[in-house]
């Protein structure tokens, strides 16, 4: 097992899908410098139970504080002034918690590539 492996198993819940996106999006990308943007990417990373918490406690109190935790301010305030669209939005995200992660991992992952390729410069 090489240091990248190593690496990608510090992360706790992660999922294939979540895998074989990080190995394409650091392929290009030699050993070190894999290593160091998911270092980067491991401190931006959602860990999934963690939003599935976040959004319980949207239909229990602040609606909208797993929108901000993922960096979507403006669904945050949409959901925290309408009570996550009357707790519609708030049970819909909690179905699909596990996608609204990914999605915000993958979003950080590719910010992690490309800030690693900009440091190469």
């Amino acid at each position: 097992m090489n240091a990248v492996e190593k690496e990608i198993l510090l992360m706790p819940n992660m999922d294939g899908t979540e895998r074989i996106f990080l190995h394409n999006v650091l392929g290009e990308l030699n050993e070190e410098e894999q290593i160091t943007a998911l270092q980067i990417y491991r401190a931006k990373r959602k860990d999934p139970q963690i939003m599935l918490l976040l959004t319980l406690i949207g239909l229990v109190g602040a609606a909208g504080v797993h929108r901000f935790i993922m960096g979507q301010i403006g669904m945050g305030i949409l959901y925290f002034f309408t009570a996550g669209f009357c707790f519609i939005g708030t049970i819909l995200d909690l179905i699909n918690y596990r996608q609204l992660a990914l999605e915000s991992n993958k979003q950080s992952a590719a910010e992690a590539a490309a800030t690693v390729k900009i440091m190469r410069r």
